[in-house]
């Protein structure tokens, strides 16, 4: 019996989408997975095992251009478009979720918002020290009694002369122990949502750590406190108003999942093929078993939907066309997806799919945080829901 893989399979690009993309696209993708592979696939397990966040990687995501890649480069971006930026993020999940995490929310989730709601003071001052990694920012919009419905968050600002005073708390927020400044979300007095930019060091401002979590256990989370924290008002982002704010940094960032999750889900595929082909039992690969060529095949056919899903997506969001409802069809879908391979994977590899000898259970014990952050496998239902029929179901 032959085990040799068929070259479009061995690559996981069963549909040749490679031939939809260009040589910068494919140099793009490249350049990040040889990163990738150098530096962080050797040090993943240990640092997950001890729930710690490698910190060292911060510098090396900013030499491959991973921090705002699609920002002007007289900013410090890239200047690469969307379909690079997802091929960079598939390309980091495909290691661990918790480092695609650290890149997305200071790509999409504080770069972002400074480039496109921000004065350009705010942009030379700030974009080009997180672009190198001099900066890690963080992203406060969820608070511990208003995760689904950010419209009620608690956390507010009054206006004091030359500064406002900013008081609430946010939750579960990705970066905040180590972050330098968090674009911070919050009322003002009229009960409009604004940006502000929240920097270290400004007194009664705090961001403890969030232990004993089983999931991206390798990525530093926290929380945001203010305690009456004077922030000066050139440090509100003045190009934006109400939640149109920070849903729109959400559309960024869930493009990236979108992207994301395809890589933790070909990472388990490819671990559970590989395990199949080596693996005996009654004397043959377990590879050779209808059971277990059923479960390859479903996982290569949800994947490779999720590409065609995902690729057309990108040149949307490149013509400036990719509506919220698009990148939530997608961000629950490869998501779902990722999830539901993990768990075939796992089941595949038997007992050894639980040890940190495979990457497949932290995957799945990342996967179980992506699909509730930044909207929740159901919310996005919901969101896709009002677009279909126009009545708004959450509300």
């Amino acid at each position: 019996m032959s085990t040799t893989l068929s070259t479009s399979t061995r690559q996981t690009d069963f549909y040749q989408l490679d031939d939809l993309l260009t040589e910068e696209h494919k140099m793009v993708r490249d350049a990040v997975q040889q990163m990738i592979n150098r530096d962080v696939r050797p040090i993943i397990e240990e640092y997950a095992q001890r729930a710690e966040f490698p910190a060292h990687l911060i510098q090396k995501f900013a030499e491959i251009g991973a921090f705002g890649p699609t920002l002007p480069i007289e900013y410090g971006g890239g200047g690469l478009d969307y379909i690079s930026y997802g091929l960079m993020t598939q390309e980091i999940e495909r290691c661990d979720s918790g480092m695609r995490s650290t890149v997305s929310v200071q790509s999409s989730l504080v770069m972002w918002p400074i480039y496109a709601y921000g004065s350009e003071e705010q942009r030379q001052k700030y974009l080009p020290k997180l672009a190198s990694g001099e900066m890690v920012g963080c992203f406060g919009l969820t608070e511990p009694n208003h995760g689904s419905n950010p419209g009620g968050m608690l956390t507010s600002f009054k206006d004091a002369g030359d500064h406002v005073v900013l008081n609430g708390s946010k939750l579960w927020i990705t970066n905040s122990p180590v972050a330098d400044i968090a674009v911070v979300w919050a009322k003002n007095e009229q009960g409009r949502i604004r940006g502000l930019i929240v920097e270290k060091g400004m007194e009664g401002f705090s961001a403890p750590e969030i232990h004993n979590k089983w999931s991206l256990r390798a990525s530093v989370t926290g929380e945001l406190v203010f305690d009456n924290v004077k922030v000066p008002k050139e440090n509100i982002l003045p190009n934006i108003e109400g939640l149109r704010g920070p849903l729109g940094c959400l559309d960024n960032a869930r493009y990236g999942i979108a992207w994301g999750a395809i890589g933790a889900a070909i990472d388990c595929y490819e671990t559970a093929l590989k395990y199949s082909l080596e693996r005996e039992q009654f004397g043959r690969p377990i590879a050779g078993f209808q059971l277990q060529q059923k479960k390859l095949a479903e996982m290569l056919t949800e994947i490779t939907k999720a590409q065609l899903l995902t690729w057309r997506l990108g040149t949307l969001k490149n013509d400036g066309k990719a509506t919220t409802a698009q990148i939530s069809m997608a961000k629950r879908n490869n998501v779902d997806m990722a999830l539901h391979i993990a768990r075939e994977a796992r089941q595949m590899l038997g007992g050894m799919g639980i040890t940190g000898d495979y990457p497949i259970m932290r995957h799945m014990m990342n996967l179980e945080s992506v699909i509730t952050y930044e909207g929740t496998h159901d919310i996005h239902l919901l969101i896709l829901g009002h677009e279909i029929t126009g009545i708004q179901a959450f509300k």
